[in-house]
């Protein structure tokens, strides 16, 4: 009796390792048809959706994981999942890529007419602050703190300025815009501030 049960024990073994090998295939198929997948669309995605990559590259892990452990019937179940996500996740970096291009192709439309204006802007204002820095009257609606203050303010709006200049010279004018803007919002209040239209 007890050799009886050995021997059916040895063969459900034998049967169990046969239905795992027979899965073993098709479950290692699937985890290289994901990698090849998922690197297709891994630089784009690291890119502009790195949280999502992250999240993808877990579940790839998962089921390489399953699959080493031998686990070959849980790698299948996961596979749908993971081909979706892969596919999802490659959408939402072609889609965040194309948002790029447009608001790339904006800024630098906007680039021309901004980088006449904002030095114009920062002349304007050191013209203002050297003839005011030698006046021994300062006009009634402008104190000397305005004054300092539009001294320092300058020399940063220059230093951001030029990092602006940079950008849009390497060809990244969303943040060549970017800088522009800020240096435009600072430096028309500094004009407000010396009595100066902008």
């Amino acid at each position: 009796m007890k050799k009886q049960s050995v021997w059916l024990l040895a063969v459900v073994m034998a049967l169990l390792l046969a239905g795992c090998a027979s899965q073993k295939g098709p479950a290692q198929q699937a985890i290289a048809s994901a990698e090849t997948a998922l690197a297709a669309v891994r630089d784009q995605a690291q890119k502009y959706v790195p949280d999502q990559l992250q999240a993808v590259e877990s579940q790839l892990q998962s089921a390489k994981d399953a699959f080493a452990k031998g686990d070959y019937k849980a790698v299948m179940a996961t596979a749908p999942a993971l081909t979706a996500a892969i596919s999802s996740l490659g959408e939402a970096a072609q889609a965040k890529a194309a948002d790029a291009e447009a608001a790339l192709a904006k800024a630098k439309e906007a680039w021309g007419a901004t980088s006449a204006d904002v030095p114009k802007m920062l002349d304007a204002i050191q013209s203002r602050v050297d003839i005011l820095s030698k006046s021994h009257h300062l006009p009634a609606h402008v104190t000397k703190d305005a004054l300092a203050s539009a001294k320092s303010g300058l020399d940063s709006l220059k230093s951001t300025w030029s990092e602006a200049s940079s950008a849009a010279t390497s060809g990244d004018y969303t943040s060549a815009m970017s800088k522009a803007q800020t240096v435009k919002d600072k430096a028309t209040e500094i004009m407000k501030s010396l009595g100066m239209t902008s």
